[in-house]
């Protein structure tokens, strides 16, 4: 799927690739600021970044909230931002999985939920599949994506099988063809929390900074659990 598609609700293979979305001056102006905020980076980036004014702005633009809501059918709610900062100074590699841990409020025991952890003060739990298929991530590129700075890799059409076994992950892994998801900067990659993806480390100098915003059709996901901003 491409920018070039239907304006309605589509049916996707996990992901999609629109380029162009963001110009020149509207990404240095997010790098500027990313680097001007007092941001406590690990290895790989920094999260929770929707405490910072500037990222729920950003967040909230209608150029991600249009192709948001091709994935979602509603009114999408931005609700967790994580920077990705890989170069050669921060080099690191992600094995194939599926992201199913989301922000919450509070506690609260509902069947299907579950292992409960802590980060950064936030609380998390790994959600059922039902929960995530409400949910998509906007990865929106400051340098320019390539094969040689560690892309990110899907495998299209995984985000339907629900969460994966490890077995089930290895079979997914062994006999779909991966795809690499490039975007030069001011593209905009979307993806599906459970479709299957990973990435490696980069084999070049070019840094690749990613901008990775979550985004919900309802903050509130059932049972009394809400999603947390995070």
């Amino acid at each position: 799927m491409g920018s070039g598609g239907s304006k309605g609700l589509v049916q996707d293979d996990g992901f999609g690739m629109f380029c162009g979305v963001f110009d020149h001056s509207d990404i240095e102006a997010c790098g500027a600021w990313l680097q001007a905020e007092t941001i406590v980076q690990s290895r790989a980036g920094a999260r929770h970044l929707m405490q910072y004014a500037a990222v729920r702005q950003f967040a909230g633009d209608p150029r991600l909230l249009s192709i948001a809501r091709r994935f979602l059918g509603a009114d999408p709610i931005p609700f967790r931002a994580t920077l990705f900062d890989k170069s050669a100074r921060r080099n690191w590699l992600v094995a194939w999985h599926q992201d199913t841990a989301l922000p919450l409020r509070r506690r609260v025991d509902v069947t299907g939920w579950g292992p409960w952890s802590m980060k950064g003060g936030v609380t998390y739990a790994h959600a059922p599949a039902a929960a995530l298929s409400h949910v998509v991530a906007l990865r929106v590129h400051i340098d320019d994506s390539g094969s040689d700075n560690g892309p990110l890799r899907v495998l299209p059409g995984t985000h339907l099988r629900g969460v994966l076994s490890d077995a089930q992950l290895e079979g997914a892994v062994r006999h779909i063809p991966p795809v690499e998801c490039i975007a030069p900067a001011g593209g905009v990659v979307a993806m599906r929390p459970l479709v299957v993806h990973a990435s490696s480390k980069a084999d070049s100098d070019r840094p690749r900074r990613v901008l990775h915003v979550e985004y919900a059709d309802d903050v509130f996901m059932g049972g009394g659990l809400e999603l947390a901003l995070a």
